[in-house]
């Protein structure tokens, strides 16, 4: 993999057989979403906002976290348990702690990042925490919505057991990722990594089409290395970069311990962090210099068979304007599956 090259992006498996995918154009993307959403008993408005969030994944370049996912909300464990309206457990005026009620991640983390954009904008800074949700989608997503804000934001997840600590046979960690987001001039500089060498979303993705693990990033129950997405489950996904991935799940856990509702290692604890850069400088004037500053960076001199040197982001943002215009392409099987939740019928 060149230098800059998105190591989730190369995850994706490619298709040869065109027979095998369904083209769409984002608002047939977004229609068939919304229905399906719709068709399993969510309301129109949170129907919009599952859609957004997965169209603007696939989007940008991840189709695993894209329209599959929402036959993932549909088949979780949780999703038939009683959901009830978000409520506030404990809040001061810059930090709120909600329990989310079951909700679904993607609507849980959204009616969040609202809440702490809005109070780090009237107070300069706040903490928001949310316990009581599940699959809260890229943490992209939000942190890019408090950069648009001309905010500073920074959200942690601790996920339930799926990675094993290092040297470990079982999971005992989640995926656990940490995103940034930056204001600047244009888009927004993100960043958006998970601490484990294979997402939990990818692998779901891959378990229900049949498509191989790359080597290297799981193993099976008893610990021996697999390519096999059913044994993947069955086991753990491995740490990214062994100690450094491991030291970085522990600390995305134990922030999550902060907001954890259950009190045991299957619950999931999400903590967002947001800041105003006029708390330092002048929002325009840290626009301008983060500016100057990725400038360099990308003035800098390239390793041979190195055409850029690329920002987190800049290419999801490229594949965000080309597809938009493009449409998507989904798998044929994933298509149909949405059809029949538009429909009211659950088949795989």
């Amino acid at each position: 993999m060149p230098p800059g090259e998105d190591p989730k992006a190369a995850t994706a498996p490619t298709h040869t057989d065109s027979t095998d995918r369904v083209h769409l154009s984002v608002a047939e993307a977004r229609a068939l979403s919304e229905r399906a959403m719709r068709g399993i008993g969510y309301e129109p408005e949170e129907a919009r906002i599952l859609a957004d969030h997965v169209i603007d994944a696939a989007l940008c370049g991840y189709e695993y976290s894209g329209l599959p996912k929402l036959l993932n909300v549909a088949d979780h464990p949780r999703f038939k348990a009683r959901r009830s309206p978000m409520r506030a457990l404990r809040e001061t005026s810059v930090s709120m702690l909600f329990d989310g009620g079951n909700q679904s991640g993607m609507l849980g983390m959204y009616y969040a990042t609202r809440a702490v954009i809005e109070r780090a904008q009237a107070h300069g800074i706040a903490l928001v925490g949310v316990n009581n949700i599940w699959m809260s989608g890229r943490s992209a997503y939000y942190v890019e919505m408090a950069a648009r804000a001309g905010l500073i934001g920074i959200h942690t997840v601790a996920a339930p057991p799926l990675v094993a600590p290092l040297g470990g046979a079982r999971a005992a960690l989640g995926t656990n990722p940490i995103a940034f987001g930056f204001p600047m001039e244009g888009d927004p500089l993100v960043i958006d990594l998970g601490t484990s060498a294979f997402m939990g979303t990818d692998l779901q993705f891959r378990h229900r089409l049949g498509i191989p693990l790359p080597e290297g990033v799981a193993i099976d129950e008893r610990g021996r290395p697999t390519t096999d997405a059913e044994a993947a489950r069955r086991g753990a996904i491995l740490p990214f970069g062994g100690h450094k991935g491991y030291a970085l799940a522990l600390a995305m856990h134990a922030l999550g311990v902060l907001c954890s509702w259950a009190g045991d290692q299957e619950s999931a604890g999400y903590l967002f962090i947001a800041f105003k850069p006029d708390l330092f400088v002048p929002l325009e004037d840290y626009r301008r210099a983060l500016a100057a500053e990725i400038a360099v960076i990308k003035a800098t001199p390239r390793q041979d068979g190195v055409d850029e040197i690329r920002i987190p982001g800049e290419r999801a943002y490229r594949d965000r304007a080309r597809l938009a215009r493009e449409g998507l392409e989904i798998d044929r099987r994933i298509h149909d599956a949405l059809i029949q939740l538009a429909e009211g019928r659950r088949g795989a």
